[in-house]
């Protein structure tokens, strides 16, 4: 846990804010209302399940009925493609951490219109409405994929490539987006480009399913499982906590100088696929002596998707306050470990 974090959670227990999270049924969304509600908040969850899971908010309203403070959850069913809906839920909202996006750069490339459709006009609506409603600052999640085919490593943000993909494109508008509130009409955001999230509550199922619950929930089932191309792809993947505090501290940041900006938001760790193979199958063996683990099978390439990526968070680590708290190796560990207790 940051500095940083811990002193927001001590004006968090003092103050009880109306906070706004977009694509609540989601992995991350979830996780963010989870840790607002353990915190004192009160959270006006929205998702219109097109990917998120209604088991999510199943686990939220249990969540918050076993607490023993005075959050309030409330869940809405709305889409935010509806300006009207946006302009309903947003109302009498102090922050605003808008998850909600079609995901998936293959998905993408498949079908760029429902892409467009959620993660652009989607994103105008929730920016527009927040600014008509006064909002005080708007969270929203960018991607490492804006930085398309650059190959400078590590990626800054100020580096700029040819976008490989329809959803790479959706985040780049999005920052745009912000950056036009911004300087016209005085709005507050920030915006954070993700490096691979993964963590508990993650969809292993799915034909876009992130690699990381895939993987697990193949070896632990004794299935098989892939590596799109040779297995030297590299990643910067970052544990499901680090992004919750990212969001928080970009939410309530320390200056003003921080604001309507965009952030690396990654655990500044590169490693191969096989890396990634080997740390799991480990984990895995460590927890389920029993288990056979299949080794993984090699096939092509996915287009669209970069090669090596790594992220440079100095930026966020300098304005935000931000602190990588729980590394990628730690991160397997203990998910790997969550998982594994399902199968006992």
């Amino acid at each position: 846990m940051s500095n940083r974090l811990e002193t927001i959670q001590l004006e968090l227990q003092e103050n009880s804010y109306n906070w706004l999270v977009t694509g609540a049924a989601g992995f991350i969304g979830s996780h963010l209302v989870q840790f607002l509600l353990d915190n004192n908040q009160n959270v006006l969850a929205v998702d219109n399940f097109s990917t998120g899971l209604k088991k999510n908010i199943d686990f939220l309203n249990r969540y918050h009925q076993s607490l023993n403070n005075n959050s309030k959850f409330i869940f809405s069913e709305s889409d935010i493609r509806d300006y009207d809906q946006c302009l309903l839920m947003t109302k009498g909202i102090d922050f605003v951490l808008h998850q909600a996006a079609i995901g998936s750069v293959p998905r993408s490339i498949k079908d760029p219109l429902t892409s467009h459709d959620s993660n652009i006009n989607g994103f105008l609506n929730i920016i527009q409405s927040s600014k008509e409603n006064k909002v005080q600052n708007l969270v929203y999640a960018s991607s490492s994929s804006v930085y398309g085919d650059s190959e400078v490593l590590p990626k800054k943000e100020s580096h700029q490539g040819n976008l490989l993909s329809p959803y790479a494109l959706t985040k780049s508008v999005n920052e745009s987006y912000a950056m036009v509130f911004s300087e016209v009409y005085d709005f507050n955001s920030i915006g954070l480009r993700y490096f691979n999230v993964f963590g508990l509550r993650q969809d292993p199922n799915g034909q876009y399913a992130a690699v990381i619950p895939r993987w697990i929930d193949a070896i632990m089932k004794g299935e098989d499982f892939f590596i799109n191309g040779d297995g030297s792809t590299t990643r910067d993947f970052c544990y499901i906590n680090n992004a919750v505090q990212a969001n928080i501290i970009a939410a309530i940041p320390k200056t003003k100088e921080a604001l309507n900006r965009v952030y690396n938001i990654a655990a500044n760790h590169q490693i191969t696929l096989i890396e990634l193979y080997k740390i799991i199958s480990q984990n895995i063996s460590m927890n389920l002596p029993d288990a056979k683990v299949n080794q993984p099978i090699f096939r092509d390439f996915r287009p669209g998707d970069i090669l090596h990526s790594r992220a440079d968070i100095n930026l966020a680590e300098e304005l935000l306050g931000y602190e990588v708290s729980m590394s990628v190796s730690d991160g397997l560990k203990d998910l790997v470990k969550l998982e594994c207790e399902k199968y006992e």
